[in-house]
C-alpha cells in the first residue's frame, strides 16, 4: 500500500474530481434555492410555532409537541437543501410524504382537534406537499440536464 500514490484525505488528486465538481455544478445551477428553500423553511417554522400561534397549545399538548417536532425537521430539511443540496437531491420525496403526514396529523396525533389545530395542519401540509412536489420536480429536472 506504500506505493499507492494518493492519500485518502487528499481527493484533489482523484482522477474523477473534476467530473463530480462539474456535476455537482450543473445540480447547483438547476436548483432554485431562493423559490424554494425559504419557503419551505417559513413552512416548517410556522408549523413548529403553530400551536402556540394558533392557540391550541393548552387543550393538545400531545399535538403541539407533535407539531413542534414535525416543523422543525421540515426547517432541518430546508437546511439541508440549502446548504448541501448535492446530497439532499433525493429528500425531496420526504418533504412530500410529511406535508401529507401534516395533513392528517390533526386527526390522528389529536385527541379532538379544534379549528386552529385543523386550519394549520392542513394549510401548512397543503404548502408543503406542494413545495415537495416542485422541489422533486426541480432535481428530475436537474438530473435530466446531467
Amino acid at each position: 500500500m506504500s506505493g499507492f500514490p494518493h492519500r485518502r484525505d487528499d481527493m484533489a488528486g482523484h482522477p474523477d474530481a473534476f467530473e463530480m465538481r462539474e456535476r455537482y455544478a450543473r445540480v447547483l445551477g438547476a436548483h432554485d434555492v431562493a423559490l424554494v428553500n425559504g419557503p419551505i423553511f417559513l413552512v416548517g417554522l410556522f408549523f413548529a410555532a403553530s400551536p402556540w400561534i394558533l392557540h391550541f397549545a393548552g387543550t393538545d399538548g400531545d399535538l403541539a409537541v407533535h407539531d413542534l417536532v414535525v416543523g422543525a425537521a421540515v426547517c432541518l430539511l430546508a437546511l439541508g437543501f440549502t446548504v448541501a443540496p448535492e446530497r439532499m437531491t433525493g429528500m425531496s420525496g420526504a418533504l412530500g410524504v410529511t406535508g401529507v403526514w401534516m395533513l392528517l396529523s390533526p386527526w390522528v396525533v389529536g385527541r379532538h382537534p379544534g379549528r386552529g389545530a385543523v386550519l394549520g395542519g392542513v394549510l401548512l401540509g397543503t404548502l408543503a406537499l406542494v413545495l415537495g412536489l416542485v422541489s422533486g420536480a426541480m432535481v428530475r429536472r436537474a438530473n435530466r440536464v446531467l
